[in-house]
């Protein structure tokens, strides 16, 4: 079972799950989610002999922070140190991604692995969208434009987990419940509006030589895809695997297959923990 954690750093009051001990694996949510969405590879991680740990970033979960200047990257930094992690192996979900990357390109010698699902890269041109892509695009403008956070929601939950060209309530309770729970959350926070981006990435992801599983569902958007390809030949030791079946969170709608892909993973790399 997960424990919820809290660190006081600054002004800022961080909240998130662990389970486990030993080689710590830090987890990093995607844009529409917070730490709840990898509950279950935080404990199939602690029952393969590891430390799992997931951390709400500003803006999500239960993590508090007044409006003031910060960058996503300074706060892992300062989450790390927090709990006494100096080097970790790294999962990042889409927005979570990016900060893997960022977080690896700037402190190498912190990361022993990285995990990149559905991931984003900073600095990365916009994509060429087909039109049919474009319809669903349209859809969130709208609901955007509108200011309604339920419409939001309901059409995130069609884009992100069902995917983009899936039926409508294609992925059902309980991930859909969750999915909006923790998204919902989002849209109703106050929005934090001093964040300091990140440096371009994208330029630079092919000098990463971590070892790396890139990890798809084949019902995501078709350039998030794609990507995976591209960095499957850019960076020297990555390895990618596609989802079947699955959209934007493969972990949430198949924790069945990707426990043990990453479980496997950790265990090929440390040589260590349960890889059964």
């Amino acid at each position: 079972m997960t424990e919820p954690f809290s660190l006081e750093i600054d002004n800022a009051t961080f909240t998130g799950l662990e389970a486990g001990e030993g080689i710590p694996v830090v987890f990093l949510h995607a844009g529409v989610c917070d730490s709840r969405m990898w509950e279950s590879q935080i404990e199939a991680v602690a029952s393969a002999g590891f430390w799992g740990v997931a951390y709400d970033r500003r803006g999500f979960g239960e993590t508090h922070s007044p409006d003031e200047g910060f960058s996503h990257l300074e706060d892992l930094e300062a989450v790390l140190d927090g709990l006494g992690i100096h080097a970790a192996i790294v999962v990042g979900a889409s927005m979570g991604g990016a900060l893997a990357i960022d977080f690896t390109l700037a402190n190498p010698e912190r990361v022993a692995g990285l995990v990149l699902m559905g991931t984003s890269i900073s600095g990365a041109k916009a994509p060429y969208l087909p039109p049919e892509i474009m319809t669903i695009v349209h859809a969130m403008e709208a609901v955007e434009d509108a200011g309604d956070a339920d419409a939001i929601n309901a059409v995130d939950a069609h884009a992100w987990l069902d995917g983009p060209l899936s039926d409508s309530g294609r992925v059902g309770d309980p991930v859909r419940a969750l999915f909006k729970a923790m998204n919902g959350n989002i849209l109703r926070k106050p929005k934090l509006t001093r964040e300091e981006p990140a440096e371009a990435a994208h330029d630079e992801v092919g000098t990463i030589d971590t070892p790396a599983l890139l990890v798809a569902g084949d019902l995501d958007f078709p350039h998030i895809v794609n990507r995976h390809d591209d960095l499957s030949e850019e960076m020297e030791n990555a390895f990618a695997v596609v989802i079947e079946g699955t959209a934007h969170l493969p972990n949430m709608e198949r924790p069945d297959l990707f426990n043990p892909l990453l479980v496997e993973f950790l265990a090929t790399l440390t040589g260590e923990g349960n890889a059964e």
